[in-house]
């Protein structure tokens, strides 16, 4: 199974390890650039089914050669009814149509909201959260006597109106740019206790974050989650739903961080659903068996 996307975001949301059957690699792949690198690197590895993060930014037909079937993982937000869409979704509905619908399978997302905007341009087959790589699932612990908190994301002025009082009242952590692999892992091995999940902007989504702090047994700290895969605010999850409602969290959390430790451990129980090792077998398993059942629409030469 060939993983194909932009490392920085999708290498931790990948298989990395084999399990269930599937023997996994990752091939780089970004917006823009030529795709032969890419393509000579999937075809030496031989793929019997091809999983793209982001299938709208892959040109046309790239893939028709490969007798592999294909599933493209639709990872951003978009609008979810015709009325009233945030600029930003707007924004990401145009890159979406960019989609060529005969390159796949089948096509996934992490929103099951969006399936009558997507179909119009392509059937989503089912819809799951992003997974989380296994290396990163970790026994619960407390990590500092004063907890500190980890947000990884790019400044928004949506952002900045939770974060500029938190990061100067508590021990916030904003790491900006894409931090993945053993520097992240060291963050959140030894140096943070909370993760903090902001939306971009101010619409509902489900940031593949809340997984990954999840799965490392942190204390999740969030906006509203939609959808929410099964995550329940205050029972998994502590919700805030504005700059003061994170201050309070935070001074709560910094009196006694232990006081929360039944609702990071169940987390980490729900995030098992997310293990990569877990997810992706049962997918290939479902896709095959669907593919024969029902055929697809896609085009395929099939010489590769």
């Amino acid at each position: 199974m060939a993983f194909v996307g932009q490392s920085t975001y999708f290498d931790y949301c990948s298989l990395e390890v084999p399990a269930g059957g599937i023997v996994p690699a990752f091939v780089d792949y970004r917006y823009g650039l030529d795709p032969a690198p890419m393509l000579e690197r999937v075809a030496a590895f031989r793929p019997d089914v091809i999983f793209a993060w982001r299938p709208e930014i892959f040109p046309p037909g790239v893939f028709d050669d490969f007798r592999a079937l294909t599933v493209g993982y639709l990872t951003e937000p978009i609008p979810r009814s015709a009325d009233g869409a945030h600029p930003d979704l707007e924004r990401r509905m145009r890159d979406l149509e960019m989609l060529d619908a005969g390159s796949w399978d089948r096509i996934v997302s992490f929103d099951p909201l969006v399936a009558d905007t997507v179909d119009r341009i392509a059937p989503v087959w089912r819809s799951f959260a992003l997974p989380v790589s296994d290396r990163f699932f970790m026994t619960p612990h407390v990590r500092r006597a004063r907890p500190r908190t980890l947000f990884t994301g790019r400044s928004t002025e949506h952002r900045e109106s939770f974060l500029a009082s938190a990061k100067h009242e508590y021990d916030v952590i904003h790491i900006v740019h894409g931090v993945t692999d053993e520097r992240l892992l060291g963050f959140l091995r030894e140096e943070v206790d909370i993760g903090l999940n902001l939306h971009n902007e101010p619409y509902p989504s489900f940031e593949n974050r809340v997984c990954v702090y999840a799965a490392a047994g942190l204390l999740v700290v969030s906006e509203p989650l939609s959808p929410t895969h099964g995550l329940e605010p205050g029972i998994d999850y502590l919700e805030v739903r504005n700059a003061f409602e994170l201050l309070r969290v935070l001074w709560e959390t910094r009196e006694n961080v232990r006081a929360f430790d039944r609702i990071r451990i169940r987390a980490r129980s729900k995030a098992e659903r997310y293990r990569a090792s877990r997810v992706f077998p049962a997918l290939v398993g479902d896709l095959v068996r669907d593919v024969r059942a029902f055929g697809s629409g896609r085009r395929r030469r099939g010489h590769r």
